[in-house]
């Protein structure tokens, strides 16, 4: 697992720095100017099924996925500070399984640079948070209807800060990559939560945070430390006309336990433009941290978003 999960890591920086050697075009060399510069985007994925006397069978199903991604950047003579807030809330709803949440997502980025003389380098400092908004459950195929009594996750529950100093290779807004061999970074889990196992019997039972480990913070604790190297990378380009493509890749390592252990966080969004209102939105996330979960992660959302660019 380890060596398919460095051979991923090495593949993605290996693309982004065969991009790098190309020619730069206008839109790369464009001078940003000094000040405020913001924009952002509002999106609503739909997505709706119904059947009446439909003798193949189907569940009346709706689901609905509200994303804002926001970016507000300021630079003036050598410096630079980019910010970007990214938040997503989604929903489906059935007849039989009733009202169950599809996404949730609350993520504040923040890099502070200053150039250095070699060209595109920066010193920078980076911040990272991130949490959800509201209590997660884990619907297992033994599902009876009291799974609200143990929520898996939520609010704080848990929450990621990271920041530390490092070096920001920076060709454009469009394609960037901050590394940060120092970074410290926090786990807070601010209530109880569950962890749901099965016995030898394929019977449910919920565990405690309180009594096992739960997202690496030790039992019975709110808090864990972690101490080692952050890299942040960012590509967003057009693969065709009203075709856009935009790519986020996130790695740690921690340097206190199982350095070679590598923490990836990959998402892929993909927008197919109708019309100024109208496009067709997909987006891949896949995530691999041991302390949540042994294996990778997978989330995807495909549908028809209605877009409010500001």
């Amino acid at each position: 697992m380890k060596k398919s999960l460095h051979i991923f890591c090495f593949l993605v920086l290996s693309t982004l720095a065969i991009h790098a050697q190309k020619t730069p075009t206008v839109k790369d060399t464009i001078i940003t100017p000094e000040g405020w510069t913001t924009v952002g985007k509002i999106n609503l994925l739909v997505n709706q099924s119904a059947f009446s006397n439909w003798q193949p069978g189907g569940d009346n199903n709706l689901a609905a996925n509200l994303s804002v991604n926001y970016d507000f950047n300021y630079d003036k003579g050598p410096w630079s500070w980019d910010n970007k807030i990214l938040a997503s809330y989604g929903l489906n709803i059935n007849e039989d399984d009733g009202r169950r949440k599809t996404d949730d997502r609350l993520e504040l980025n923040s890099v502070v640079g200053r150039a250095m003389k070699k060209k595109y380098w920066n010193f920078s400092f980076y911040m990272n948070f991130k949490t959800q908004f509201t209590d997660g459950y884990d619907y297992n195929d033994d599902f009876m209807g009291d799974n609200e009594l143990y929520p898996t996750s939520g609010f704080f529950k848990p929450a990621y800060w990271s920041f530390g100093p490092g070096f920001l290779w920076k060709k454009s807004n469009n394609l960037n990559v901050n590394i940060a061999p120092l970074s410290s970074r926090f786990t807070f889990i601010t209530d109880e939560i569950f962890t749901i196992n099965d016995d030898d019997e394929n019977n449910v039972f919920y565990e405690s945070s309180n009594d096992v480990e739960t997202f690496g913070v030790p039992p019975g604790k709110n808090l864990l430390y972690e101490f080692g190297l952050n890299i942040r990378a960012y590509y967003k380009l057009d693969i065709m006309k009203n075709i856009s493509m935009e790519n986020t890749l996130s790695l740690y390592s921690d340097y206190l336990h199982k350095p070679l252990n590598t923490d990836i966080d990959y998402t892929l969004n993909v927008v197919m433009k109708i019309n100024d209102v109208f496009s067709t939105n997909f987006t891949f996330q896949t995530v691999y941290d041991d302390d949540a979960f042994k294996g990778f992660q997978i989330r995807e959302v495909f549908g028809l978003g209605i877009n409010v660019n500001f």
